[in-house]
């Protein structure tokens, strides 16, 4: 699945075969036949797996005493949910660029079912006197075009330092919650409730996660050797259990240091999209079978 989603975003249509998935999978093209019988139904099962993904990590959130807070927490799983899966995330809302393989409109409403999270906890809030009376549908589909846009956009690395993807975040959340009738100091109180939440939800995953021999990251990717490249911070610095710092604060079971330089792919954070099993362009290259790259090379063809 995340091997689909890496060469339809990476590569493009062109390069969405059966033949050109077994390879990147390490798998055979009777093995992709035999699992989704199409290949139209293997970018259907990607779009279904991606909002499956996204539902699980909202109905998390929840409902608790301040429903702006959950409002803007469900707006930081949906946003943590992309950049853990950026590859599904772009198949999910790319049908346009699918080409052949192409989804029907039953499809692309098929994960509306997340977005009635967001519209109860929008309607909880109403409940509460915190937004003014409107059309909670109405209200949820605004916040989600919104967020969707900033994810985009991050995903895309066009949001730069000073107005990074975070900066944005705050703002536009902030921004939201005060357009639909909360107070300032209200929101405020809320968005910081929100955060350290999250922060601590993200660390159990982490600390949930941890099995013999390393760790799955959120997304797919699992950590070997107990060390991950680039010292990746865990948004909001909330602690793990355990273990030994994260920059930005977070500590992982077990002990092991996470520093720069040796084991499995980054932890996933705000700031950097992680790459999980299918890296993005520019970063590092899929892995492939020994050999692979041996036989498809056309100077090595010549030279043996």
């Amino acid at each position: 699945m995340e091997a689909a989603a890496w060469i339809l975003t990476e590569e493009g249509p062109a390069a969405f075969s059966a033949r050109r998935l077994a390879a990147v999978a390490g798998t055979s093209t009777m093995a992709v036949y035999t699992h989704f019988g199409s290949m139209d139904d293997l970018v259907r099962a990607m779009v279904h797996e991606g909002f499956a993904r996204l539902h699980r990590q909202m109905i998390r959130i929840g409902a608790t005493d301040d429903p702006v807070a959950d409002v803007v927490t469900l707006g930081c799983a949906y946003r943590g949910n992309a950049v853990d899966n950026p590859h599904l995330y772009a198949v999910m809302f790319g049908g346009s660029s699918l080409g052949g393989f192409s989804l029907t409109d039953a499809d692309r409403q098929h994960g509306r079912y997340t977005l009635e999270v967001l519209v109860d906890a929008v309607g909880n809030c109403m409940a509460a006197g915190r937004f003014r009376p409107a059309d909670a549908q109405l209200l949820g589909h605004q916040m989600w075009i919104a967020l969707h846009g900033l994810v985009t956009l991050e995903l895309g690395s066009y949001l730069i330092d000073p107005y990074d993807a975070d900066a944005c975040f705050e703002a536009q959340v902030t921004g939201l919650m005060l357009s639909a009738g909360d107070s300032a100091t209200a929101t405020a109180r809320s968005v910081g409730r929100a955060h350290q939440r999250y922060a601590g939800l993200r660390a159990e995953e982490l600390a949930g996660a941890a099995v013999s021999g390393g760790a799955a990251v959120p997304g797919g990717a699992a950590l070997s050797s107990g060390a991950v490249p680039g010292g990746a911070a865990v948004p909001g610095g909330a602690a793990v259990p355990g273990g030994a710092a994260v920059p930005g604060g977070a500590a992982v079971p077990g002990g092991a240091a996470l520093s720069s330089g040796s084991g499995g792919p980054p932890v996933p954070s705000r700031r950097q999209p992680p790459c999980t099993r299918w890296p993005r362009s520019g970063r590092r290259s899929p892995r492939r079978p020994a050999g692979q790259l041996a036989r498809s090379s056309p100077d090595r063809r010549r030279s043996g």
